[in-house]
């Protein structure tokens, strides 16, 4: 029954299965076991760039395209979801509305970007969809009377989801159930069922021709695969499932600025994070977004610790302090990158083959 829930692409490691079973447990348990806003802030994030790195790994692991443009796809999910509650009033219809139209105007976009642009070499192909998002980012941040321009839009979820919404009258297992727990479970479920999907995706016979073309595309063209069709809807599903997490973290902040979902850093971020996991397996999304997100948000407080205890030590007190924390994660992606050239999952994965191959 798991073989078949996974679409037959097992962990096939022992470490990694372990990994992969204490996250989802952290993260569908995290209200109960990390109570407080900014834990369960984290671990909405993780949710929503687990579900975005993965599609992007569908692009860039699977097929072997270079694309800038996801975040844009990123942003007009959670825009759709904005523009539809600020103009509708708050509730279900307006969610529903606001989703409709991003992954429409989405599948659109990708659609054109992909028929128009994916014949052209891969870094032609790179440099128009970066000159696209930075058009859609400029056109997010001057449209203020309908995106909110650099201030973005703010706006009010279903009673439901709303905080001050509270279901029981006492806590359960020592918590009080609200909108927010309710929203971050909501959350949780729609990312487990894409992951699944994605997971059904790659392991299917398109997927499987996805890779054909990422190793040699000629050769699969020559066998008879119409690999501009296929990288076309390998970026359609990407952009689709990128939207779906935008609208999810519209959803979890019911707010959407450039920032928060259009900026080159959030690209950055999703570019890190594949090759932190391991490009080209979808796991790899799940452990590298794990590791990324909670020392983003939580290597300032550890270098906070770092630097009381080494309080008046020379040169040293100089260089543990939380304002160098990005200096820091960076040192940290550099010794990741070198000690797992293949990502988390690549390396484990290859570490369990060999000794099943020496045993």
């Amino acid at each position: 029954m798991l073989n078949r829930l996974l679409s037959h692409d097992l962990p096939r490691s022992r470490w990694l299965a372990a990994t992969l079973l204490l996250i989802l447990i952290g993260l569908a348990a995290a209200p109960f076991l990390f109570p407080g806003s900014k834990p369960l802030g984290v671990a909405a994030k993780i949710l929503v760039f687990i579900l975005l790195v993965a599609s992007y790994d569908l692009l860039l692991g699977y097929t072997g395209i270079v694309s800038f443009a996801h975040t844009m796809f990123f942003g007009i999910g959670a825009y759709g979801v904005a523009i539809a509650s600020t103009r509708m009033g708050e509730g279900w219809a307006a969610l529903a509305v606001g989703a409709g139209c991003a992954l429409g105007v989405s599948l659109v976009l990708s659609l054109v970007i992909g028929l128009f642009s994916l014949r052209v070499k891969a870094i032609f192909y790179a440099m128009i969809t970066l000159a696209v998002a930075s058009a859609f980012q400029t056109l997010a941040s001057q449209l203020s009377d309908f995106t909110g321009g650099e201030d973005g839009l703010t706006f009010k979820n279903p009673a439901v989801l709303s905080p001050s919404f509270e279901p029981f009258s006492g806590p359960v297992l020592g918590i009080s159930i609200d909108g927010r727990v309710l929203s971050y479970y909501l959350l949780f479920v729609v990312v487990l069922v894409a992951f699944a999907a994605l997971l059904r995706i790659v392991n299917s016979p398109f997927g499987r021709v996805l890779q054909a073309i990422r190793e040699n595309d000629f050769r699969a063209e020559a066998i008879g695969y119409r690999t501009v069709v296929f990288r076309t809807l390998s970026n359609v599903l990407a952009a689709l499932f990128a939207t779906l997490a935008g609208v999810l973290l519209a959803l979890w902040l019911r707010y959407t600025g450039p920032d928060t979902t259009l900026s080159f850093e959030i690209m950055l971020d999703i570019l890190l994070i594949v090759v932190i996991g391991g490009m080209g397996t979808v796991y790899g999304a799940v452990v590298g977004a794990v590791l990324f997100v909670l020392a983003q948000n939580y290597l300032q407080d550890l270098l906070k610790l770092g630097a009381t205890a080494l309080d008046g030590v020379p040169v040293l007190s100089a260089f543990i302090t939380p304002d160098r924390w990005l200096l820091w994660l960076g040192v940290l992606f550099v010794l990741s990158v070198y000690h797992f050239p293949t990502g988390v999952v690549g390396r484990l994965r290859a570490r369990a083959l060999a000794a099943r191959s020496g045993a």
